[in-house]
């Protein structure tokens, strides 16, 4: 305990000075996912705190005219832990291969993640909600022995498309999910299926992972 207390301080003051005597900058590491977040996650399939952008200013107590750059980071599949509606999810070996080859197992339970394509329409509503600057897209290496990629970009319920993120979890249920096109070769595929992304999110994408190590990250610009 002694050896701790020299380190504990109040947090209000302690990022009021680093802010301004003199002027620091800080980043901010969510330890959750957008949709996680106890406001404007999958409830009831959500965390007991916010997740999403928000968090800096009610966690941290950082006033909001001093959050700059706000980088989304996603993968280039889609992944859950445990139940709730994935329209995206591939129960079959396309999911057995995302999950091997990406390592998906839950932190904390060590449990298998549920793998699928990419749903754009769920990275536009965190967008909506976050405001990103730009995105970190990971994991591309991933998909490099997919003949075939697919990503989800509309939802449809009973038939008619929807232009937005269901709220209601009873709605979520229900929806089926149109998929992008497809890609014959990996190298233009996989710059492909960046672009496709910035365009549709309209957020450019900075930096992408394509293996698990630090050196592994590619910056864009």
């Amino acid at each position: 305990a002694e050896r701790i207390r020299p380190l504990v301080k109040d947090g209000v003051y302690f990022m009021h000075q680093t802010l301004h005597w003199p002027p620091k900058k800080i980043l901010v590491e969510g330890a959750n996912a957008a949709l996680l977040d106890i406001d404007f996650g999958t409830y009831p399939f959500v965390t007991s705190s916010n997740c999403t952008v928000g968090g800096v200013c009610t966690g941290l107590g950082v006033p909001p005219c001093h959050i700059g750059k706000v980088y989304g980071v996603v993968k280039a599949y889609t992944t859950r832990v445990g139940v709730g509606t994935f329209p995206t999810e591939q129960n079959n070996e396309i999911g057995e291969l995302l999950q091997s080859r990406g390592q998906e197992f839950g932190v904390t339970t060590g449990r298998k993640r549920c793998c699928g394509w990419l749903e754009l329409m769920l990275v536009r509503y965190t967008h909506m909600i976050n405001g990103f600057s730009a995105l970190v897209l990971t994991k591309l290496d991933i998909l490099d022995t997919f003949p075939e990629i697919k990503v989800g970009v509309k939802y449809r319920l009973e038939g008619k498309p929807i232009a937005y993120f269901p709220a209601s979890q009873e709605l979520l249920n229900k929806v089926s999910v149109e998929q992008a096109r497809s890609f014959a070769d990996l190298p233009p595929q996989a710059q492909s299926c960046v672009h496709f992304i910035e365009r549709y999110l309209e957020v450019p994408v900075k930096w992408v992972g394509v293996r698990k190590f630090r050196d592994s990250i590619i910056k864009i610009f």
